[in-house]
């Protein structure tokens, strides 16, 4: 949630995700193992059966911060454990600390495509 609150647009105080700008740019670490991604899969879907369970709910009222049912709250922080753990073994100690983290990992990941060659000044002849 943390990349969405960062990255997203806003249309009044909703997020309006984009998959080009949030979900593509995502900096999923490189170095997560079989077993990690297999924990965050297992997490993610998790929180799906959890959401299932209330059929007759939308998606803001599922996720209003004041009636939020605690089982999926629960589901989504076992899913935010999974998905820190990809990323270092120690936890993230604020929301700043891992946007931080997860901007420096973007920004090294995406440095090699914004490589500019400059070109060498030839120079002048004499006449």
């Amino acid at each position: 949630m943390t990349w969405v609150r960062y990255v997203c647009g806003r249309l009044k105080s909703d997020y309006r995700y984009s998959k080009d700008i949030v979900y593509n740019n995502y900096p999923f670490p490189e170095t997560a193992n079989d077993k990690q991604k297999k924990k965050v899969e297992t997490a993610a879907q998790k929180v799906l059966d959890t959401r299932a369970k209330y059929p007759d709910s939308s998606l803001a009222a599922l996720y209003d911060p004041l009636t939020m049912p605690p089982d999926l709250v629960k589901a989504h922080q076992a899913l935010d454990k999974a998905v820190d753990l990809c990323y270092r073994p120690q936890p993230f100690v604020s929301e700043l600390n891992r946007i931080e983290y997860l901007f420096s990992l973007y920004e090294a990941l995406s440095a090699p495509l914004l490589k500019v060659e400059k070109k060498k000044r030839s120079k002048k002849k004499d006449s």
